[in-house]
Formats: structure tokens, sequence, C-alpha cells
């Protein structure tokens, strides 16, 4: 079964502050093979160009409609963005992102045919500096995301997660949409109570979405460190959504800070503790860097791997602490 051509597919664009990147993003939308579409670009309050650029394309396309808010986080954006979606099918493309002209098409052509509860593609990082590709190239390799497909995964299957998902509208609306107590991790969460419905997610590596990365080393920290705090509010929230490889990035935080604790005393003890870490990242940058043909990109691997482990692992044990505080205080013994 293929997509009818008559149905009507809502884009969400959640943006702010995205000047650079939405013009590119709407026009990659504006030119897909599935043209019923209308296209809802729910900005939070941009104070930079976003919002003009976004009314430009307003002005010359009825397709496109600027939704303004001043609501915290990603989910209540998304959920305004749903209150306002007229289509059938809902397809999610962040504002720093570009699509081929196949994309939607192929999405919905997935979800007529085979009930599916979602559907993703490959999210290919992209950059334009020598640091910001090798964000992009750790992105891509399973040393720096895991298990995390859709960053690498070249076989078609059920995952539990895609990014920037498409969806039946009425499947969303019915489970209420983004969670908003949530600030990151929105996408992972609504993923999984769909699949506690019963629906199953596609992955299809052959549809691709370009993602424009970070381009430097402390931004990139500071991204994973806040993905791991929404990683840790959705395991507050679904005890069962946690897999062993959630495990790593903490323990290898706990792992440097035990060492650094037992270094004056027992050095040999702290590098044995680490050891493995280091060879491991070594070894993977090596073979990323080989494998991109880019040299330039050897010093930025070993540094990009690190941030994305550390940050995240210690927005994560740093989400549990947070939870763990809240729960004392509002505990019969806490204080408060």
């Amino acid at each position: 079964m293929t997509a009818a051509p008559t149905d009507l597919v809502t884009v969400l664009v959640p943006a702010r502050n995205e000047e650079g990147s939405v013009e590119k993003c709407l026009g990659s939308i504006l030119s897909q093979e599935h043209s019923p579409l209308e296209v809802i670009v729910v900005d939070g309050d941009s104070d930079d160009a976003t919002a003009d650029i976004v009314r430009q394309f307003e002005r010359q396309d009825p397709r496109v409609r600027l939704v303004r808010h001043n609501l915290p986080g990603t989910s209540p954006a998304l959920n305004l963005g749903l209150a306002c979606a007229r289509g059938r099918w809902l397809v999610r493309v962040d504002a720093h992102s570009r699509i081929a002209p196949e994309y939607v098409h192929r999405v919905v052509d997935h979800l007529r045919g085979g009930g599916w509860g979602g559907v993703g593609g490959r999210k290919d990082g992209v950059a334009s500096t020598p640091t910001g590709r090798a964000i992009a190239q750790a992105l891509g390799s399973r040393f720096g995301v895991g298990d995390s497909t859709y960053h690498y995964g070249t076989e078609t299957g059920t995952v539990d997660h895609i990014p920037f998902g498409a969806y039946p509208t009425d499947l969303v609306r019915a489970l209420g949409g983004w969670n908003e107590s949530l600030r990151a991790n929105e996408d992972f969460e609504l993923d999984y109570r769909i699949r506690s419905l019963g629906y199953e997610l596609l992955f299809d590596p052959s549809i691709r979405i370009a993602w424009e990365t970070r381009e430097t080393i402390p931004e990139l920290f500071r991204q994973y460190r806040r993905y791991g705090r929404g990683k840790a509010d959705v395991a507050c929230l679904h005890p069962r959504s946690l897999g062993a490889r959630h495990f790593a990035a903490p323990a290898l935080v706990l792992s440097i800070v035990g060492g650094s604790l037992v270094t004056p005393r027992q050095p040999i003890l702290a590098m044995a503790a680490i050891a493995p870490y280091i060879i491991a990242l070594v070894g993977s940058s090596v073979v990323v860097s080989f494998r991109s043909r880019d040299v330039r990109l050897a010093p930025w691997l070993p540094l990009a791997f690190s941030a994305m482990h550390v940050g995240w692992g210690l927005g994560f044990l740093e989400g549990l602490l947070a939870h763990a505080g809240r729960w004392a205080v509002g505990s019969p013994h806490g204080g408060g």
C-alpha cells in the first residue's frame, strides 16, 4: 500500500533561535514529493530573526503557519502544534535539520501500510568545522552512542526509539501528546508509551534526516549532560525503560571520581579503574578517524567521545540525586 496523495500530513517544527538553519529546513520540507502538507512552526519566543524568516515563508506558501509561544521546553511547544494539527499523519522535523524530497512520502507510506505506532530513519550528523565533523563522526559510531541504532543502523527493523518520529496523529492525541514535565528525552518517553500500548516502532535506515550537530566540545558536553538529566527523569517515570547500556556512562563517571579519590594512595589502582575506557577511547578514535578519511578529526574524536559519555553520565547521576532529594523532602521523615 502506498501513501494516498490526498492524505494531509502535518509537519511540526519546534524552533527557538534557529535563524541560521530554519530557512534550509523549511525549504527541504516544502520541496517534498508529498505536497498535501501543513507545516506548523512552533517558535519559542525567539529573540533572533527566526520568526521573521518563517513569516516570509508564511506569506509565500499557504501551507506554512507560524505559532509563537513563551512556554518552557520542547514538549509544550510540540503539544501546542499538536492541538493545531489537521493532518492524519504527524511528522516531527527539528529546525536545525533537513530532509530529502521523498522523506514524508516514505514515512507515511510505512505508517499506512504496516500499522506501525511510529516510523523513523537515520539521523546523520552534519557540521561545518573540523571539531563539528568529529562530533558528527562520534555520533555515528556505536562506541559513541551505544545501542542508539538510529545513529548508525543499516538494517530495517523494529526499535525502541526513533528520532524525529512520524506517527498517526490520533494515536499521539490519545496518549495526551508529549510529557510536559520533561525538559529532555520527551521523544523517547512518548515512544515508550506507544510501545506500552502494544505498537511497534519501525526504523528504516534508507530514510535519512540531516541533523546539524554542535560545533564545539563544551556545547556537546552541555547537550549530553542535559540528555542525561532527561533520561533520569524518564527512568523515574518508567523504571522498566532502562536497559543495561544506560548504566555504562554513569559507571564511567563513578570510576573517574573513585579513581581521583584513591590516586594519592593507590595510583595503580586508580589507573586500572579507567584504563579499559582509555584503551577503548583511543582505539575507537583511531578506527573512526581512519574510516572518515580525514586526519584532521583525529585530535577531536577522543574529546568528543569523552564529552558525550562523561556529560551524559554526570547528567544522569545529577538527575537521580535531584529526584532522591525531592523524595526525601516529600517523605514523612524528610525535611520541609
